[in-house]
């Protein structure tokens, strides 16, 4: 797996998980998946992602998408 599969993985795991809490626990928790999308927005434009990053600290590999981001 490299780090761009490993990254929209952890992306849409952390969006299912937000989801689950905001419908389940709390409505507040909707904050958590605008903020996962605002992140995500700013990485499709700026190239850097702190996930990708630390991601790349365990040792994933970069594909095309965050090649030399790690």
């Amino acid at each position: 797996m490299n780090l761009d599969n490993a990254m929209f993985a952890f992306a849409g795991t952390m969006i299912l998980i937000s989801v689950v809490l905001t419908q389940y626990v709390h409505p507040g928790f909707m904050w958590f998946t605008v903020f996962i999308g605002a992140n995500l927005l700013q990485s499709a434009f700026t190239g850097f992602c702190p996930a990708a990053k630390i991601l790349g600290m365990f040792g994933f590999k970069s594909g095309c998408a965050f090649k030399g981001k790690e």
